[in-house]
């Protein structure tokens, strides 16, 4: 009965991607994610039904648009699948827990300011910050051990991220730092010192990466965003493993 649930959430995953893909989208550009509906960057045309089936529609159109045949971003399905994953994996993690709900709800911001980072630079307020109160609030019901360790982890995560702001003199987007407050809450003191950790060393490999593709060097950024959620869901599912096995490299 567990594999038939895993795929349900997988399905809702899918399901729930492609939403958030609007709403990271749109968000952003002070937009409503329910009008107009979806349609086509390029040409305008209103999307069917068959065009929006999550991973499906993308491939059965081969990447493009029916219509006028624009390629369609890569992101879309993408994430579609991501989220597919992750709400799978989370249920064949927690089962059904309490810790699913955070699990759920955790998955979904970072997915939503992935799209968003990655579309303009932006990791946007109506989406961090409405998650960091949800997830300190959560942590009351739910909580960490010990219980305060949530708030510990916020305060951390946002001051260490605000120092580092500071003293680079903007080098880290005040999103950053929002997000990081987000995140504490929700994984506590270790784990986000963990993500801290794991995700400068990801931003760092995927820098180095983007200048050697294009040449651009500091000129052009590369967000952050995506680099700091995936550092958050290692450590959130994998950082007690990660902990240990960094520990008995010593012993």
């Amino acid at each position: 009965m567990t594999a038939v649930y895993v795929v349900l959430f997988f399905v809702y995953g899918l399901v729930f991607g492609s939403f958030f893909n609007v709403v990271g989208l749109r968000v952003p550009k002070k937009e409503s994610i329910v009008s107009p509906p979806s349609h086509c960057g390029t040409c305008g045309r209103q999307l069917k039904a068959l065009d929006l089936i999550p991973v499906l529609s993308y491939i059965m159109l081969g990447g493009k648009c029916r219509t006028c045949g624009n390629r369609i971003s890569p992101i879309y399905p993408a994430m579609e699948l991501v989220t597919g994953l992750l709400f799978a994996y989370s249920f064949y993690y927690f089962g059904w827990s309490a810790e699913l709900i955070v699990a759920i709800l955790l998955s979904s911001m970072l997915v939503i300011i992935t799209v968003s980072d990655f579309a303009y630079m932006i990791i946007p307020d109506k989406v961090v910050l409405p998650a960091a109160v949800l997830f300190l609030v959560l942590r009351f019901f739910i909580p960490l051990d010990p219980w305060w360790d949530s708030v510990l982890g916020g305060a951390i995560g946002f001051a260490v991220l605000f120092l580092i702001a500071v003293l680079s003199k903007g080098g880290m987007g005040g999103g950053d730092i929002k997000l990081f407050l987000a995140i504490g809450f929700a994984i506590g003191t270790v784990d986000t010192l963990l993500t801290l950790f794991l995700a400068s060393l990801v931003g760092s490999i995927a820098g180095i990466i983007h200048l050697k593709r294009t040449g651009k060097g500091r000129k052009t950024p590369v967000p952050f965003g995506p680099s700091i959620a995936f550092a958050a869901l290692v450590s959130y599912f994998w950082g007690a493993a990660f902990v240990d096995w960094y520990g008995n490299l010593f012993q």
